[in-house]
Parts: structure tokens; sequence; C-alpha cells
């Protein structure tokens, strides 16, 4: 079993199959927020790293991994733009990205 590690997250390679519908909505939130390569492969990783077991939740990490995947590699989107891009709330985001980050190990900006 091959495991992707972001920081100290990790899932396993299968994940990414169990996660296949979600994963493509990152995807279309990504190209309406017009973001690279590199964000988006950051942001898969991290919801793969973070992705809850609740229907409920998805989309709020998909949306907060989207926002945190474009921050770290330098493609900064505002909130309120990830947050309509995903469809949740702005909130949602705001409350949500700083933790993944930081379980990813990965450090915020120190603007």
């Amino acid at each position: 079993m091959r495991v992707r590690v972001v920081g100290r997250g990790m899932y396993r390679a299968g994940d990414a199959v169990d996660e296949s519908e979600w994963l493509g909505e990152l995807e279309r939130a990504a190209d309406r927020l017009a973001v690279g390569s590199e964000a988006r492969s950051t942001a898969r990783d991290l919801y793969l790293s973070a992705a809850p077991e609740s229907e409920r939740s998805k989309r709020a990490v998909v949306g907060a991994a989207l926002y945190a995947g474009a921050l770290v590699t330098g493609e900064q989107r505002s909130q309120s733009a990830v947050a309509e891009a995903a469809d949740v709330s702005r909130l949602t985001i705001q409350g949500r990205w700083k933790e993944l980050l930081a379980d990813a190990g990965l450090d915020r900006p120190g603007w």
C-alpha cells in the first residue's frame, strides 16, 4: 500500500478512488477560481489527508483545502471567492483552513 505524506498528514493511494466524487468537486471549484496545478495538487493532498467520514462535512473540507492550497502556493484567493466557488459559507472557510494546515504540518503565511 502506497501512502502519500503531506507534512504530518497521510492518506492511502486508494483514498483518491474513495473520494473521487469530492475530488471532482474540488477540481470544478478550482476551475472556477482559475488556480494552477500546484495549488490544485496541494488542495487535493490536504483534502485527502483530512477527508471526513461525514458526507455533510466533505464540502466544507473541499473549500478549506482549496483556500489553503491556493494560499500556501502563492495563488491566494479571497475566502469569499473560494466559498462561492465551493458552495460553502465564508465562515466555513475561515473556521477550517488554519486547522487543515496545522494538521498537515504546514506553516501559515506570515503576513
